[in-house]
């Protein structure tokens, strides 16, 4: 069926492409920062084409529109965008172009792009100019054309600061800063900027609740060797934080006046930043300003990333302490779905509610760390799915419940996933299922060298389903913040690379996720997930071992299992986490109903 609103949103659009001379118009899934998730302010690519998943980026011309996401958003895209006209290019797939390929090859001499430079990142802008200009198409980058079409647009997001104390966070602001000018010394500039929102407030210290399930507020740093710049929203600044800027010495700034301070400033060395989280169009104000100069803009990692990767002692204590706290939680809400569906009206939508109230009882709570995943069945195969109030499936004692759900606290963030069978299953959602189980427990049970990335690691998740003929189009694990982001970089495990991704070596103190899976449309979807910790293990004349520990400490679903599709030693490691989670978890657990059916849920199977 036709969907007139989005086809009329598009004409609109285009028509304002030809007032200001616009042949292509680019909208990514992005902020001012290249943050994952992104306020309802920014999400124009899903005003414009109706896709509402966490990853693509939109192209339109006069007769032409095409977006472009990755695997975990395939059949949620295509769903969403039926009878729009817009093109579905499924990104890594055989014979798929990149977008850059595809406007090179489309795009004739002389036409112009254009897209908003804010929401664009450095590098990308920077890979499109040098690409686009063998056709001698010209970019232009100062116009958001939503503002002229999307009239009820959501306001910029604005909300209180707030200060995490020195004890929670393990080292002051100046501590940390301190560490960064060292970095800045190493590199030879002497000024940063800083963009990447999760950064800054690691650094300072300051958290804020402008991106939704990221306690993050608008902002930017800019750094010298002796003053320290921060710009935000002034209404978002509370006496308290006001009082902690002043008391050490961070210079308040407005968050709309980074370019006009770009203007103003005098250099006295060269300038570091970090393409990939500088928007193209403050990274054209930086290159401008230290050509007058003649400074050299240097593009480097921010050296917080690494530094906020590795966890301090202070922030792996509470981190281990909250992920347990947290699986008691989801220990107790399986059991609830075990013993209520078929018996209480439940649907997708209210087993994610009562998961999240059940999250919101632990001491420390400040919000979930993304929206929680339930989805019953086929719905699973949508690895990013997101059942609402009023589109939800109900949940019949037949089949699976996968959940993935996590929450922030004052002491770590989480991120865990479950599939917990409701009901009869078939023998190959049960191979599906034990597969996908071994693979999660071979990674977590890896021995590896220091020195590795987590493409070194890949294998071992993937090697059990590869060997059915199975495989997953997401990474197998990502970094997780503290009191901050639920996706963190630089550490990830993947064993595919797209050109020109970085990758990080593996150190002690890093938590990473470990979640395989598997998806096959209009069946069944299955992931398990556990957070790990990077740890050393032994050190000898061949080198540093290090392995993984887990953090997270809930049942997996022995009703799915079946031992004939697994090797003994995946046996044993499932019986030894298992054991660890009744051990651990069962004190907690005050109802004995629940104590006795967990005793039971993680008995040793043979």
């Amino acid at each position: 069926m036709e969907n007139t609103v989005i086809k009329g949103r598009l004409e609109k659009l285009r028509a304002k492409m030809l007032e200001n001379g616009i042949d292509y118009y680019m909208m990514p899934t992005s902020d001012f920062h290249n943050s994952e998730y992104s306020a309802d302010f920014f999400k124009v690519r899903e005003y414009f084409c109706g896709f509402d998943g966490s990853n693509g980026t939109l192209v339109v011309s006069k007769d032409f529109a095409g977006m472009w996401t990755d695997g975990r958003y395939f059949i949620q895209a295509e769903n969403q965008m039926a009878g729009t006209g817009v093109e579905l290019f499924k990104m890594m797939n055989p014979g798929v172009p990149t977008i850059e390929e595809y406007l090179a090859a489309n795009m004739k001499e002389g036409q112009v792009l254009g897209f908003d430079g804010r929401v664009v990142s450095c590098s990308i802008g920077e890979s499109l100019e040098k690409k686009l200009s063998k056709n001698k198409v010209t970019l232009k980058i100062d116009k958001d054309l939503a503002e002229e079409v999307w009239t009820d647009r959501p306001d910029l997001p604005c909300h209180d600061m707030y200060i995490l104390s020195d004890e929670l966070c393990g080292k002051s602001f100046k501590e940390k800063l301190s560490d960064v000018r060292k970095k800045m010394e190493e590199e030879g500039v002497k000024s940063h900027l800083l963009s990447k929102l999760d950064d800054i407030m690691w650094l300072t210290n300051l958290r804020g609740n402008d991106v939704e399930c990221n306690p993050v507020a608008l902002s930017y740093a800019y750094i010298t060797m002796d003053e320290f710049y921060l710009f935000v929203q002034e209404k978002e600044v509370t006496q308290e934080v006001k009082a902690y800027c002043e008391k050490n010495e961070i210079i308040l700034k407005d968050y709309h006046e980074l370019t006009t301070f770009i203007d103003g400033l005098e250099l006295s060395g060269d300038i570091m930043y970090d393409k990939r989280n500088t928007n193209f169009l403050t990274c054209k104000a930086l290159l401008k300003k230290a050509e007058s100069y003649k400074a050299e803009l240097k593009n480097c990692n921010n050296p917080t990333e690494i530094m906020k990767a590795v966890k301090n002692e202070t922030e792996l204590k509470n981190i281990r302490e909250v992920y347990l706290r947290d699986s008691v939680k989801l220990t107790e809400f399986i059991y609830w779905v075990k013993n209520n569906v078929g018996k209480i009206p439940m649907t997708e939508y209210t087993a994610a509610m009562k998961l999240d109230s059940m999250r919101a009882e632990l001491p420390g709570f400040i919000e979930l760390s993304f929206p929680t995943i339930s989805a019953y069945n086929a719905n699973a195969a949508m690895a990013h799915y997101e059942a609402t109030k009023d589109n939800a499936a109900e949940v019949k004692a037949q089949g699976m419940l996968l959940v993935d759900s996590g929450g922030t606290y004052m002491g770590g963030t989480t991120d865990v996933t479950r599939t917990i069978v409701v009901g009869e299953i078939s023998d190959e959602i049960k191979k599906h299922y034990t597969g996908t189980v071994s693979g999660m427990l071979q990674l977590a049970n890896a021995t590896f060298m220091h020195g590795s990335t987590g493409r070194n690691v890949d294998i071992f998740a993937r090697q059990p389903l590869w060997e059915m003929g199975i495989d997953y189009n997401h990474g197998t694990g990502h970094g997780i913040g503290y009191v901050l982001n639920v996706h963190e970089g630089p550490q990830n495990i993947r064993w595919r690379f797209a050109k020109g991704a970085e990758e990080a070596v593996l150190e002690p103190g890093m938590i990473v996720s470990d979640e395989p899976g598997v998806y096959i449309e209009g069946s069944h979807g299955i992931r398990i997930e556990n957070i790990v910790e990077v740890v050393e293990k032994e050190n000898n004349s061949f080198g540093q071992f290090l392995g993984f520990r887990h953090l997270t400490y809930a049942p997996i679903d022995l009703e799915a299992i079946d031992t004939k599709y697994m090797k003994p030693e995946c046996i044993k490691l499932l019986n030894d986490y298992h054991k660890m989670v009744y051990d651990k978890v069962s004190p907690f657990i005050q109802d004995e109903n629940i104590k006795s059916w967990l005793k039971e849920a993680t008995r040793a199977i043979g």
